[in-house]
């Protein structure tokens, strides 16, 4: 059950309505989603939605593989609205079909060398909470420092998104399948 209760536009407050139209104007074009929750909290709302906005269209990354840790961590936390809002955007940067459905399965998916350290690097990360100096070396040499500071940001951004969705139990669109179980 939805702990979710929509607020019209009309019915923001001063600093709300400000951070809501800062959202419109910037990429996303419109508040819904987690902004639709985070709104409550303005200052919150306005820093995530700028962090959100830079780790999503801004890192050095290419966005399959940002969105291949943006579905790993989806899926950690079981964030069903980030992973119905998630997969069809690794599907079309370029994660395979099927890793998308292993991923969501919890098993471990066959990738392309970027790829599967990606995997590696965010899997180790959740399993351990930290990462070994192999996996340091090893991301260090693939994607560089600021590579790596960039997958720990997005783990780190959506893990906060995917809390807040199951916090408030923020309902998938009428018709959509929940990708797991509850």
């Amino acid at each position: 059950m939805s702990r979710y209760r929509e607020i019209a536009p009309e019915a923001l407050n001063e600093a709300q309505r400000r951070v809501y139209d800062l959202i419109v104007a910037g990429r996303r074009g419109q508040v819904r989603g987690p902004f639709s929750i985070l709104i409550r909290a303005p200052e919150i709302c306005e820093h995530a939605a700028k962090l959100g906005e830079h780790l999503r269209w801004g890192t050095s990354l290419p966005p399959r593989l940002s969105e291949l840790a943006i579905l790993l961590t989806a899926r950690f936390w079981r964030a069903q609205y980030e992973w119905h809002a998630h997969a069809p955007l690794a599907k079309k940067a370029g994660v395979s079909s099927a890793a998308i459905e292993a991923i969501r399965r919890g098993e471990t998916p066959s990738f392309a060398a970027e790829e599967a350290l990606v995997y590696r690097l965010v899997t180790e990360l959740q399993k351990t909470q930290r990462l070994s100096d192999a996996g340091f070396n090893e991301a260090i040499e693939a994607l560089g420092e600021k590579g790596l500071i960039e997958i720990v940001a997005i783990m780190g951004y959506y893990s906060l998104i995917g809390l807040t969705l199951n916090a408030f139990a923020l309902p998938l669109p009428a018709g959509a399948t929940p990708p797991f179980p509850e």
